[in-house]
């Protein structure tokens, strides 16, 4: 059975999970990206607004010691201008750090720088005229609309700045807002994407599922023909083995009767003549007494033979006897020649002709073997029936197999 290669399916499927989790891990990369940057500038819009609040502060702190020390002299009052200094030094600082990449920004951020240093130093001039001792004077300048419209100024450019902040709040909102539909949109589509691969893998299971289920029929098919195969071989061979067993147990039938009518009758007819002959001869010539004695002797020994030759291609006991006393009788002969004890447990059954000789045929081969090799000294011959079965045993008490 041919079946499709089902190899593409499954590399398609896997092709298109791997890119869904790239792009999956690449957009979710870049939109963190993205929303980290602008998280950090909306923080950082942040602490810039503040900072321009804290400049406002620090002048009004400076303003505050300066008032009090205008009005009281104590040098006390000095302390909240220096460390009003002090600070307005770190926010400028900070300003020019945060708006130093946007020019419109910058040129808002120089001028207020100016204004804060004319305003620093108005205040500077007041109090060194205190110090001087020129108090009217420094209550004068303190009192001028100069510096009124100088933080006026000041205001206006701090809220100028923040102004400009603004813009970039905006975009940083518009970057997240960005970010974020990107990520949903490229969500969406990977997800759409990931249950395309899932549709491509059911639908390869489910064909790689019929495919199987397919080459499992074809497999269970050709078993089953192959069991009607061996089926037919087997019976053919058992056949096969029968006929060679009945042609063999023929042959040896044949040759049996042959040996039995011809050899025996010559052999016989021999012996008859030799005892005719000595007859004749009465007591004269003893040589040719002693020659025909022993002729005699060679032809009785040749019958025997030829009888045993006969018994072993075809026992007659086996037709005449019946298989339990042709058994008993092989039995007693082994024993007798092989010299070994042997115990028969025999019952009759009832078999055919051709079973009872195919057990006798093992039993036989059984016992040549153990005198052959066992070197045994007491063997175990069984019979019986056994339900509709028959059960045949030969056990020895010697060596190997």
């Amino acid at each position: 059975m041919n079946l499709p290669k089902t190899s593409s399916p499954s590399r398609l499927a896997f092709s298109l999970a791997l890119v869904a989790a790239l792009a999956l891990a690449f957009i979710i990369e870049g939109s963190y990206r993205q929303s980290v940057a602008a998280l950090n500038e909306l923080i950082s819009e942040r602490q810039a607004r503040a900072s321009v609040l804290d400049l406002r502060k620090s002048i009004l702190a400076a303003e505050v010691g300066q008032r009090g020390y205008l009005l009281s002299g104590n040098a006390e009052y000095l302390d909240p201008y220096t460390r009003a200094l002090g600070h307005i030094r770190e926010v400028t600082k900070t300003l020019n750090a945060h708006y130093g990449s946007d020019a419109k920004a910058q040129a808002a951020l120089d001028e207020l720088s100016k204004r804060v240093d004319l305003r620093l130093a108005l205040i500077a001039a007041t109090i060194h005229l205190k110090q001087a001792g020129d108090s009217d004077r420094a209550a004068e300048l303190a009192l001028t609309t100069f510096g009124s419209t100088q933080f006026e100024e000041i205001n206006q450019l701090g809220a100028a700045l923040v102004e400009l902040g603004s813009h970039s709040v905006t975009e940083s909102r518009a970057s997240i807002d960005n970010a974020l539909l990107l990520g949903r949109v490229g969500v969406m589509l990977l997800t759409a994407l990931s249950l395309l691969a899932l549709f491509i893998y059911l639908r390869h299971a489910a064909e790689a599922g019929r495919l199987r289920d397919a080459l499992q029929l074809d497999i269970t098919n050709q078993r089953d023909h192959l069991e009607v195969v061996v089926a037919q071989r087997t019976a053919t061979l058992t056949g096969l083995t029968q006929h060679l067993l009945t042609a063999r147990e023929d042959e040896r039938h044949r040759l049996a009767r042959n040996l039995h009518d011809e050899l025996g009758a010559l052999l016989t007819s021999a012996k008859l003549d030799a005892a005719r002959i000595k007859s004749r001869l009465n007591n004269s010539l003893p040589e040719a007494q002693e020659r025909l004695a022993h002729l005699v002797t060679t032809l009785n020994a040749s019958i025997a033979l030829g009888r045993s030759i006969i018994e072993d291609l075809r026992p007659s006991t086996l037709t005449n006897l019946g298989l339990v006393e042709t058994l008993g009788v092989l039995a007693r002969e082994f024993g007798k020649s092989a010299g070994v004890q042997v115990h028969c447990a025999l019952t009759t059954v009832k078999l055919k002709p051709s079973a009872e000789l195919m057990v006798y045929r093992l039993v036989q081969e059984t016992l040549t073997n153990i005198g052959k090799y066992a070197s045994a000294k007491q063997v175990w011959i069984e019979m019986a029936e056994q339900g509709d079965q028959v059960r045949v045993s030969v056990r020895d008490d010697g060596v190997g197999f």
